[in-house]
């Protein structure tokens, strides 16, 4: 039986406002090179996510030299920059351990043209490091907040601030915390209001939704 591998949906950003990725995690080297081979020959940009630096470095060399990869976030952009410009978005991380997905969120948004500092280790357990930046938060659209361990950033921050809250919750932990059901269940059991819920380790899903917020309150 003969079927087609891939299909990119090119179409996405016009009906969606957010445009198609390729999720590498599951693909081989050839298949993701294929990938990018079809972006190249449509001359598109493409955003690559899941891309662990063992696939990376199995990529050959063409593919890899036409693709600005960053390993910590496990994200590449095959085509270049676009400009980006602060629209709103900020970016909160309880811990530099959630950074990895912190800055899957950032990436995309860059990707897209949006630009988002990321303000990091603010998690509760030393509640001042959140209280002192405040002010800074609260002059923020939309807020993407990014916790492991028991994931209680999300309710005190959505407490605390006007904008929405995409809550993050990632896979840091362990004991119960392991895997992130702990944060995420604590995300969807806040009684903060205006706080909404991605997957684990989502940082693509919760770039995509502020994006979405921003497009209909504009």
């Amino acid at each position: 039986m003969e079927f087609a591998e891939f299909q990119i949906d090119w179409d996405r950003e016009r009906r969606t406002g957010v445009p198609e990725a390729a999720l590498c995690q599951g693909k081989t080297p050839a298949q993701i090179g294929d990938i990018v081979a079809a972006a190249r020959a449509e001359g598109r940009r493409l955003l690559l996510t899941r891309l662990c630096a063992a696939t990376h470095a199995a990529l050959a060399a063409e593919v890899r030299d036409a693709l600005d990869y960053d390993p910590l976030s496990a994200t590449a952009v095959f085509g270049g920059e676009t400009p980006a410009v602060a629209t709103g978005i900020g970016i909160v991380a309880a811990g530099t351990s959630d950074l990895p997905v912190a800055r899957e969120a950032a990436r995309t948004l860059v990707f897209i043209g949006h630009r988002a500092d990321i303000i990091a280790d603010v998690g509760v357990a030393g509640h001042w490091r959140l209280t002192t930046r405040l002010g800074q938060l609260r002059g923020f659209r939309v807020l993407i907040a990014v916790a492991g361990m028991e994931g209680a950033l999300f309710s005190v921050l959505a407490g605390l601030v006007e904008a929405p809250v995409v809550a993050v919750p990632t896979s840091v932990g362990y004991g119960v915390a392991k895997g992130g059901k702990a944060a995420l269940l604590s995300a969807l059991a806040s009684c903060a209001p205006g706080l909404v819920v991605v997957n684990i380790d989502n940082g693509f899903g919760a770039a995509a939704a502020a994006i979405k917020m921003l497009r209909v309150a504009r």
